[in-house]
């Protein structure tokens, strides 16, 4: 990377994630919207990484004024500390010591020369320490560090980049995540000849079926997710190579939305942050579908949306609560373990204590991408350790899901610091797992351990339908019903704020597998209830709660893909919104969608006869 400045200048801006080589370092893009950027992070489990470097070129050289916008993770603790250096020579501050949020801190003064200067970022410990910028200073002004739209223009005009978003061109249809339910959405799409953009915030496609964090996609199982969710040799999804292959299709992988332009009850454009380079790009469409899985795009709009749990009366669901109340399904880290053929030693870790407390049980940890719940190490007694069983089942089940936290918070601003709090629970317990037996697990390491937490359920939208737990008992017959979703209900019952000694295991599971048969899903349930052009698939479709853990399943999300791609065609050849669909086109969009699925269709039945292959839930 190459920054050029001019002693005119206020200064020069280098933003960590433009680094021309990471090192050890990775990028983390997650929290762009909380903190203001993307930002490098040292995540080595305890060992430190290898440098990040790159180049800047200065004009005319000077004397400027050091900052560095990092974060103390761990106040009083400061775990993830590292030092830059500039031109080999290593500063004095050490960053992410400061007992402070996302702040500047100040390193002095350096004299450089005209010419290449080369600066590199060296961790210290291999905990997460991070780096957003590094900001030189030539009149000594501290750099803004408020996350506003001031900022953003400060951060864009010195870096180069135009004050106004890129055209990235004018769509049929623009999928926004990248998940499972969006893969089958805009490959869906593409091979109906549509023009689409699938636009998702993470390097990789899939979602929590990536090989980032690895999960196999469950429920309603059809020949498209087969297609799409098949794993190249390195855990991978294929679905990047398919649609990469349409010619319709153009994918924007480290893209996160930031804002939604409307005209009345429509969307006009959305636009998108690339997470390296920070190009800003305008997508414009006739129709937008939202497969985020937190509703993001709704939210930007002014959709309107469901958030929490409804009470046992509102809709008279047996597994609702008595009272409703804003829980929600948490995020969930995933890590494993191995024995290593030598003595590991691993760093006392007070500030991960702390949330740990004395839990030294690793087991559920994730085996393999697409296995879940393998064995684990646990050490010492853990009278307080819940005990998960799942419906008349007697026996445990050690499962990945229980390390779950957030169910209280709100993940658009607080998804920094639930990913952080189960950091440290894990660190702590695997700490705890080695101290109380030194000998039996003296070899013991971390393999890995994902620093993207697995999405839980949110905010959801509200759609002409919202389905409930009684519709899917009950196999209610809708006459919109136009794919089939299959799978347990699956409720994690978090611990209240201040109740539970290990807040982020669960304090239990509802599971429930009903009658292990297929429901309708009626298309009233797919689009907005006040956005005219706004679609959605996967976990925030319209259901209630409880309803709500069964369509998340990845699979059922694949399902809701194939259908609003078909809805969006229709659509655009008819001249009408999805709702015109549901009123005066029913029979075409069932027609195009039973094409697409291969399935028969019997008009005196719903939900549909369908030849899926369901997996349990």
């Amino acid at each position: 990377m190459n920054a050029a400045a001019d002693k005119s200048t206020s200064g020069i801006l280098i933003e960590a994630e433009d680094f021309a080589n990471y090192g050890g370092w990775v990028l983390d893009s997650q929290f762009e919207t909380q903190m203001g950027s993307p930002y490098l992070l040292a995540h080595g489990l305890g060992r430190p990484v290898a440098d990040a470097t790159t180049t800047i070129t200065t004009q005319h050289g000077g004397t400027y004024e050091v900052w560095v916008r990092a974060k103390d993770w761990a106040p009083t603790y400061h775990p993830g500390t590292f030092k830059l250096s500039i031109n080999g020579v290593a500063l004095a501050t050490e960053f992410g010591a400061n007992d402070r949020d996302w702040s500047w801190q100040s390193a002095g003064r350096v004299t450089l020369p005209p010419g290449d200067v080369t600066l590199a970022l060296h961790d210290l410990t291999g905990f997460d320490g991070r780096c957003d910028a590094i900001y030189l200073s030539a009149d000594g002004t501290e750099p803004p560090n408020e996350v506003n739209e001031t900022t953003r223009k400060w951060r864009k005009a010195l870096r180069g980049l135009p004050e106004h978003p890129i055209d990235a061109g004018r769509y049929d249809v623009v999928v926004v995540g990248g998940g499972v339910s969006g893969c089958a959405a805009a490959l869906a799409a593409a091979r109906l000849g549509q023009r689409v953009a699938l636009i998702h915030d993470r390097p990789v496609l899939g979602g929590n079926a990536s090989k980032e964090i690895g999960l196999m996609p469950r429920g309603t199982q059809g020949a498209l997710l087969k297609e799409l969710s098949a794993r190249t040799a390195d855990g991978d999804l294929v679905a990047y190579s398919l649609l990469d292959a349409e010619p319709t299709a153009s994918v924007f992988i480290e893209h996160r939305i930031v804002a939604a332009a409307t005209d009345g009850n429509r969307i006009i454009s959305i636009d998108a942050v690339q997470a390296r380079g920070g190009h800003e790009r305008r997508f414009t469409a006739d129709m937008f579908i939202d497969t985020s899985g937190v509703a993001i795009l709704g939210v930007l709009a002014g959709a309107d949306t469901l958030f929490g749990r409804e009470s046992r009366a509102q809709y008279d669901e047996p597994l609702a609560p008595d009272v409703a109340d804003d829980m929600h399904h948490g995020n969930t880290l995933f890590f494993r373990t191995r024995m290593a053929d030598h003595p590991v030693p691993f760093p006392d870790v007070p500030w991960a204590i702390e949330v740990a407390k004395d839990y030294a049980n690793l087991s559920g940890q994730l085996v393999q991408p697409g296995v879940e719940n393998g064995p684990g190490p646990k050490a010492g007694s853990n009278p307080n350790t819940p005990e998960f069983r799942f419906g008349k089942r007697n026996d445990v089940f050690p499962a990945t899901h229980f390390w779950e936290y957030g169910q209280w918070l709100d993940p658009y601003t607080s998804g920094e610091l639930v990913r952080d709090y189960l950091m440290r629970a894990l660190y702590g317990t695997f700490s705890n797992v080695k101290r109380l037996e030194p000998e039996a697990h003296a070899n013991l390491e971390f393999e890995w351990m994902a620093f993207v937490a697995a999405q839980g359920e949110f905010r959801r939208y509200k759609g002409d339908y919202v389905l409930t737990e009684n519709d899917i008992r009950t196999h209610k017959e809708f006459p919109d019903a136009l794919i089939a979703n299959d799978g347990s209900f699956c409720i994690h019952c978090a611990f209240a704020p201040g109740e539970g000694k290990y807040d982020f295991r669960l304090k239990d599971w509802i599971f429930d597998g009903r009658d292990k048969e297929a429901y309708g899903i009626p298309f009233r349930c797919l689009y907005s209830a006040n956005i005219d052009n706004l679609m959605m698939a996967g976990k925030h479709i319209s259901v209630t709660h409880v309803a709500g853990s069964s369509t998340k399943l990845m699979g059922n999300g694949a399902q809701h893909g194939v259908a609003v791609a078909a809805a969006a065609l229709l659509c655009k050849t008819l001249g009408t919104t999805p709702r015109g669909l549901y009123q005066n086109h029913l029979e075409d969009l069932r027609n195009l969608v039973d094409k697409l699925t291969s399935c028969d269709h019997d008009m005196a039945i719903h939900p549909p006869l369908r030849r899926y292959e369901p997996v349990p839930g």
